[in-house]
């Protein structure tokens, strides 16, 4: 296994050569899920002033508990116009300015009323700038809403949208073309065959990439045919190309000296990891065709889908700017024993229930079954100790 290269030192490889793509301004609206690709900062402040934080009476905190007189009224949008002097309120409603000379708001619930007379009805506020929102009190202009690098979540669209942008910079769509190889495969749908498997990984890896910004291009599925292949690869304009299968070192598998003869350069290939060993990264670099990650993934369902999100999603994620364009793993308990590792980083399926995960019985990469049933990947680290059930264990969840 000392040809084999980490998983963590063939993602560090793959996503340091990445350089984000150009980038694009767009309206808010159209920026949803996409990567700033510079700070975006406040245009004003907020709160613009001072508001409350309860429907009540502003008033002075040195008139409590009264009785002041009600002397007019401050809604959102209309705020009252004059001055709160000495023994002085005005009705007040969430969200609405504070008025001149009031320093604390006496919530409704606890304000007794007679006419315009006012009086504390209760414990009331006990200090000065209760129930009040200070002027700045969530960002003042000039402050950074979101970081370059940071993905434009619906929260940070909306931080945005309230400190007065209305435009972000973002890194534009990446081009991902996905071809599937093999004489052996047929279109999902089409009339079985004996000797024919449907074809299930472009499916796969559109679904898996669906919530990246990208454009998917089609390849269809190539023949084991190494000028058809060659030609495929030389042809296709795109910032990434994925392919399946045909990865490993058989006499049909095809795509590594294709994708030589079509001008990439491999960086690597083989992985420490299971399932997904076969897995080749490279680029094809050239004036002309401009600049293109190659990912050759194994043909294996499975192992198709962990490489690709360990591998193709960060990739596609790092091109459109991501800053941390990895998957983030969180712990579980194990439901089960579980036997000493191999040399390999194992992504087991597991099915989660009530907080523990369950390893399943069979972990064939072919199972494609297995996988849609798992709601996470344990991950063990290798040559990792037995465990036990009841331990603690890294999962990355995927359902």
């Amino acid at each position: 296994m000392s040809d084999l290269l980490p998983v963590a030192e063939a993602q560090a490889r793959l996503l340091a050569a990445a350089r984000p793509l150009p980038p694009e301004t767009l309206p808010l609206a159209e920026a949803i899920g996409r990567w700033a690709a510079e700070p975006v900062l406040a245009r004003r402040t907020q709160p613009a002033r001072d508001l409350s934080a309860m429907d009540g009476y502003a008033l002075r905190f040195a008139d409590l508990p009264g009785p002041v007189r009600v002397i007019g009224e401050s809604a959102a949008g209309r705020p009252f116009a004059g001055l709160v002097g000495a023994g002085e309120a005005t009705r007040i409603f969430t969200g609405a300015a504070m008025p001149d000379g009031a320093d604390v708001v006496m919530v409704q619930e606890e304000a007794r009323r007679d006419g315009a007379l006012l009086m504390l009805d209760g414990e009331g506020p006990t200090r000065v700038g209760a129930n009040i929102r200070r002027q700045g009190l969530d960002f003042h202009e000039g402050d950074t809403l979101v970081a370059a690098g940071e993905r434009l979540t619906p929260a940070r669209l909306a931080v945005a949208a309230t400190g007065g942008v209305g435009a972000v910079t973002v890194r534009r769509r990446v081009r991902v073309a996905i071809a599937a190889t093999g004489d052996e495969l047929a279109e999902p749908g089409a009339a079985p065959l004996p000797d024919r498997l449907p074809e299930s990984n472009r499916l796969l890896l559109r679904a898996l990439l669906s919530d990246l910004p990208v454009e998917i291009v089609d390849l269809g599925i190539l023949p084991d045919r190494l000028d058809t292949l060659t030609a495929a690869f030389t042809w296709v304009e795109a910032d990434v190309l994925v392919t399946t299968g045909g990865a490993s070192v058989g006499d049909h598998d095809l795509v590594r000296p294709a994708l030589i003869a079509a001008g990439a350069a491999i960086d690597f290939w083989r992985i420490a990891l299971r399932p997904g060993k076969p897995l080749m990264a490279g680029w094809r670099r050239d004036e002309q065709r401009g600049e293109m990650a190659v990912l050759g993934l194994p043909g294996n369902p499975v192992s198709a889908f962990v490489t690709g999100l360990l591998f193709v999603k960060p990739m596609v994620a790092r091109l459109a700017g991501a800053a941390q364009p990895l998957p983030t793993t969180t712990r579980a308990v194990l439901g089960e024993a579980l036997p000493p590792n191999g040399p390999r980083t194992d992504y087991m399926r597991a099915e989660l229930r009530d907080g523990h995960a369950y390893v399943a019985a069979i972990q064939d990469s072919s199972m494609l079954r297995t996988l849609a049933r798992a709601g996470c990947l344990i991950v063990r680290e290798p040559n990792a100790p037995a465990a036990e059930r009841g331990d603690s264990a890294e999962v990355l969840v995927i359902a």
